[in-house]
């Protein structure tokens, strides 16, 4: 049986931010915990978003990593409990969003967070006594924004995924103004991490239509919009367009994703410092490659839906696979962004380690076809 869930509340608008004060009332918050990081605040992102609380008290966690850890959650924790706030504003990016939903778990329930990790069979242990969060992305690229799962390093290493429907945002306030900062390797990047969420959700097996038809939606947008956005951080059209292809690719991947993230969840576990929506544009190739002759893309034209998508001209269904992959690939360099893994540091030493890494995702298995050791080892080659 399919589960199809639609519950987020979404501001999207230029100026969104304003709403921020009446958001928070709207949903009891009368003293939030931002969780942010440093990037946000030299920005001056942080400052724009105090303001618009008006007269609400809050306090600020500024120190999540690039990658958030259990040690950052913790510390966030301890201070919204020591301040006693009552919900969270997160602001930022993919990783600041993901953090706040840890500190939406750690700050009201007992035991290490690792223990409500999907994997570890936390997922029926989070409940509804969560904090009340809203979601202020300042990327378009995870859209963890309208996501029920959360990405978090544990203490043991390990990159894990927490999910519960507890922890979508009440509210995500989508202000595409909040992008136009962003620097254009880092829109690339964050573009191509939304991209491949509509690509690998749509690959997907599970039946979801309206997940499908979003995820295709999300696609062309993106696909037809993130050079713009990446040459040109001021156009307007372009930024907002991306930003609806992030929230798009993650209203859809409730139907799960598949090895491009397994490998990058894995790999970012490995090697903290790599970009989560770099790895995922390098992965895209090869496992297009492994799920091409896949039952479920083949009955259902998956290939060519996308490439339609993305704008490709087909004269042939099977030349589907090979000018979606070079789209891919040509797109990557105009973006700036790494041919390869080896390009990103990443040697064959590592392999054994990502491919246990990636098998252990929760992704790994909503893949369609399942991956066993050795196709994970040839598409990490494949991706060097």
């Amino acid at each position: 049986m399919s589960n199809i869930f639609y519950i987020t509340q979404i501001q999207i608008e230029f100026g969104a931010l304003s709403l921020l004060a009446e958001e928070c009332k709207k949903y009891g918050i009368a003293k939030p915990l931002i969780v942010t990081d440093q990037g946000i605040v030299k920005a001056g992102i942080l400052e724009k978003a105090i303001k618009a609380l008006e007269s609400l008290d809050s306090v600020v966690f500024d120190q999540t990593p690039s990658n958030p850890t259990e040690d950052a959650v913790r510390q966030a924790s301890t201070l919204c409990k020591k301040m006693g706030c009552d919900g969270i504003v997160a602001l930022g990016g993919g990783s600041s969003i993901d953090c706040a939903k840890g500190v939406a778990i750690m700050a009201t329930h007992e035991g290490a967070l690792k223990n409500y990790a999907t994997i570890e069979g936390g997922s029926m242990k989070i409940t509804p006594q969560v904090l009340p969060l809203i979601a202020i992305p300042t990327t378009a690229g995870t859209g963890s924004e309208v996501a029920r799962g959360a990405i978090i390093i544990v203490d043991d290493g390990r990159k894990l995924g927490f999910h519960s429907w507890h922890l979508v945002p009440k509210v995500a306030i989508l202000d595409p103004e909040l992008t136009m900062g962003l620097p254009p390797l880092l829109t690339a990047a964050t573009g191509m991490d939304a991209i491949a969420h509509c690509m690998e959700t749509f690959m997907a097996p599970p039946f979801n239509p309206p997940a499908d038809g979003i995820a295709l939606e999300g696609l062309t947008r993106g696909w037809s919009h993130i050079e713009r956005a990446t040459q040109n951080g001021t156009d307007k059209e372009a930024r907002t367009n991306m930003m609806c292809a992030s929230m798009m690719g993650a209203m859809a991947f409730q139907k799960g994703l598949g090895c491009v993230h397994s490998l990058s969840h894995s790999l970012g576990g490995v090697n903290p410092m790599l970009h989560h929506g770099t790895l995922n544009a390098v992965f895209l190739p090869s496992v297009l490659t492994f799920n091409a002759q896949a039952e479920s893309m083949v009955k259902e034209n998956k290939l060519i839906r996308l490439a339609t998508a993305m704008g490709l001209s087909l004269t042939h269904s099977n030349q589907a696979l090979e000018q979606i992959i070079k789209a891919i690939k040509e797109m990557n360099a105009r973006l700036g962004l790494p041919k390869g893994l080896q390009e990103m540091g990443v040697n064959s030493d590592l392999f054994e380690k990502i491919i246990d890494g990636a098998m252990a995702d929760h992704c790994h298995k909503t893949n369609p076809r399942i991956a066993s050791r050795s196709d994970y080892q040839k598409m990490l080659a494949e991706s060097m």
